[in-house]
């Protein structure tokens, strides 16, 4: 008789392409069920808003939405996809109904699943309904936490997966509202015995206790929500007048003029006992009471949410982005690193020449200790910190990475900083905490400024990003972390870049020739268009290279011809980077393969990577490529580097003193420690505000395949290609290195 059901709301926005390997008609298919039974009590479409005519070419889209009963599920009208970073706008609000279980508390999460579907037909004919329904190709999931089922709103967006990248912006709306068939008509007489005796007076009690309790929860969470988010889009919302019932409480000795502030406490007082001296005429009274007010406020908010949309969705995104960095440090490690004024050659026998360089952290261990190996163990043991934990917080957890939160990557983060930018890398943290805190107390303007998304005031800003492959690549195999750049900041430039394909196995210099002049053709073409388009106030050049490619990138940068753009340098990313070679490098595999290679093919950029290009180490190509300021100019410097990656030095990619070099005082040793030296010299200039971090990506390698890739250490190397994940981590934890 008294009787509760869950509303989940959700709103899909926008359907944007970023990367679709087809063109074709799409559509996407909700469906949602408690996660501890597949088919037990599914959630069932309740009620489906069409906010306004999508604003696509007719023949881009079918205005027919479906509801099928047979698995209720609810599916968007088809719509066809013809390029990239194409979007459409579907603006549809579907609810489902989950029963509430009438329980103290509720126990069992929800999972939410978006289905693509896909009918590679450019034309509608008999067969494309049934062609569409069948074809899935990819799924989403998200899980709703037991706790985030009494009153929810938040930013839910939708990836799917690397071969179907798109963003479908989506935001889920929860409450806890009375159900429908719950009416004064229906009541049961208080003294009725057989009621009593079916269900027994104690069971009674304490779920009447349970609905109420969660029915003011619910209440008090969705007015407290209505005012955040008005407050954050500074849009009025009238909410004059809404009071507690006195009803509802005057068994319980509060004032007629109480107001819905004291529901959070009242709830917490209700008991099963308390509610003894209530007749079932007073139960029920109050259950329609409170129900009634808990529904005119989700109708008012339903109503407002139609009529400011699009700022909803902003403000939701933006206080999801802030929360995402929470998330973010389950996985990820961050420390400081000082480095030291200067450092010291090992010209001189038995100079200490390992020690201090890794600043503050390595002050403890001996020379003998194998880097690598600390690493591996230390991002171990937090992997088995995070499977122990439970999870069980208000927000919405991605499946992607809360189904086996173990098996993502683990990213520990050091903050390079000289003594004299120690305070500037100290306050870049304190900033980033004191932004986020006042942007959850002051709302969207603040938000706007942090994240970026108010990027109309930056569009006379040109924003470029170059991505740079590697060894015999591909100029997409960075493609995961273009899209993961562009779900940030979608008006950025990019180029990947195609003039060294095919061609990586000649000299550094040519390649880097190759880029330079490719970069500036690419940047002239901008530059062009955007003066057309109105004042071009300034350029902000950033750089992505995996593998040798972030030694043709520092070629480039070398070159004569790319001087008067070395003052645009913004943010480079070195992903797996040899940037001290492959001196000492430890693979006994992968250097045997090295030196068959020199042996019968002799690419000369294998020469260079292994300074056999000269005889004297100082004429090297990487040494004197040392000696050029090609990092200098960098407003921020992010070296990411695997313990488990067989195929670049640990050291190398980190640009940091290894302990055979420390112990080796032979002419090799003392190249290396100039190299090194050359290097960090230029990342400790530049002004206070620059930024320099080392990011360890531990991958989860259970999953590895035996293999060759795995024997010669090559599986990690190319995972920085195929896996996004840590990407998003960084992404999402500093936004402001990536969004200018």
């Amino acid at each position: 008789m008294l009787d509760a059901v869950h509303e989940v709301a959700i709103y899909i926005h926008r359907f944007h392409n970023l990367d679709l390997f087809e063109q074709g008609w799409y559509r996407i298919k909700v469906t949602m069920r408690w996660e501890d039974g597949e088919d037990t009590f599914p959630g069932i479409p309740a009620r489906v808003v069409q906010y306004e005519a999508p604003d696509v070419a007719v023949d881009n889209l079918c205005k027919v939405w479906m509801i099928d009963d047979t698995d209720n599920s609810f599916s968007t009208p088809p719509f066809r996809i013809r390029y990239a970073r194409q979007d459409v706008f579907l603006s549809i609000m579907i609810s489902f109904y989950l029963s509430f279980g009438g329980h103290e508390e509720i126990s069992s999460a929800v999972i939410l699943k978006f289905e693509l579907m896909h009918c590679p037909t450019s034309e509608i004919g008999p067969e494309f309904q049934n062609s569409l329904d069948s074809s899935f190709v990819s799924v989403h999931e998200y899980r709703i936490p037991p706790k985030a089922l009494l009153g929810l709103h938040s930013y839910c967006p939708i990836y799917f997966d690397s071969f179907h990248a798109v963003l479908v912006d989506t935001s889920i709306h929860i409450s806890l509202l009375r159900a429908k068939n719950s009416k004064p008509g229906l009541k049961v007489p208080s003294d009725s015995r057989d009621y009593v005796s079916t269900y027994g007076e104690d069971d009674v009690a304490s779920n009447k206790a349970a609905l109420l309790k969660a029915l003011l929860a619910a209440h008090d969470i969705l007015l407290k929500d209505l005012r955040r988010i008005s407050e954050g889009i500074n849009q009025t919302i009238d909410l004059n007048g809404i009071t507690f019932n006195p009803d509802v409480t005057k068994s319980f000795r509060f004032t007629p003029q109480a107001s819905v502030e004291k529901a959070a406490h009242f709830a917490s007082c209700l008991t099963a006992e308390s509610f003894q001296p209530l007749s079932w005429d007073d139960m029920l009274n109050s259950f329609q009471s409170v129900g009634n007010q808990l529904l005119y406020l989700w109708n008012t908010f339903l109503k407002f949410h139609r009529e400011n949309k699009t700022k909803i969705m902003e403000f939701l995104r933006n206080s999801w982005a802030i929360d995402r960095k929470t998330e973010c440090s389950i996985w990820m490690v961050c420390s400081k690193v000082e480095m030291p004024h200067q450092y010291i050659s090992n010209g001189v026998q038995g100079s200490p020449l390992y020690r201090g360089l890794r600043g503050r952290s390595s002050s403890t261990r001996r020379s003998t200790d194998d880097p690598v190996q600390e690493a591996i163990m230390r991002a171990e043991h937090h992997r088995r910190g995070i499977g122990q934990m439970r999870i069980n917080n208000l927000s919405l957890q991605d499946m992607y990475l809360f189904e086996y939160p173990s098996r993502a990557p683990i990213i520990h983060v050091e903050h390079l900083a000289s003594m004299c930018r120690s305070s500037s890398v100290n306050s870049y943290f304190s900033n980033l905490e004191e932004k986020g805190r006042y942007v959850r107390e002051n709302g969207f303007r603040a938000i706007s400024k942090l994240s970026g998304s108010n990027l109309l005031q930056n569009d006379h800003v040109l924003r470029v990003v170059i991505f740079v492959h590697g060894f015999q690549g591909h100029h997409l195999d960075l493609r995961l972390v273009r899209n993961q750049w562009l779900l940030i900041d979608p008006k950025i430039q990019f180029l990947m870049s195609e003039s060294n394909e095919d061609k990586t196995s000649e000299d550094f210099r040519e390649m880097g020739l190759r880029l330079a002049q490719e970069v500036i053709s690419f940047l002239k073409k901008k530059m062009d268009k955007a003066s057309r388009n109105g004042s071009l106030k300034d350029i902000k050049l950033s750089f992505v290279g995996h593998s040798i490619g972030n030694l043709i990138i520092r070629s480039a940068l070398a070159d004569s011809i790319m001087e008067p753009y070395l003052r645009y340098l913004y943010t480079y990313v070195s992903i797996a980077g040899p940037h001290l070679g492959y001196m000492y490098s430890s693979n006994t595999l992968f250097n045997s393969g090295m030196w068959l290679l020199k042996k019968f093919k002799g690419p000369q950029c294998i020469h260079q990577l292994t300074f056999t290009d000269d005889l004297d180490l100082e004429n090297t190509f990487i040494y004197n490529l040392s000696k050029m300021n090609t990092l200098a100019s960098f407003r921020n410097v992010i070296l990411l580097s695997s313990p488990q990656d067989g195929y670049v030095p640990y050291h190398s990619a980190r640009i940091e003193m290894c302990p055979a070099a420390s112990l080796d005082f032979s002419k090799q040793g003392k190249v290396y420690s100039e190299m090194l030296n050359n290097c960090l010299d230029q990342l400790r200039t530049g002004s206070e505000h620059r930024v320099i971090m080392r990011c360890d990506v531990n991958f989860e390698t259970s999953s590895y395949k035996r293999g060759f890739n795995s024997l010669v250490g090559r599986a990690a190397h190319i995972e920085f290609l195929e896996c996004d994940i840590f990407v998003k981590f960084i992404l999402c934890s500093f936004p402001d290195l990536f969004i200018y």
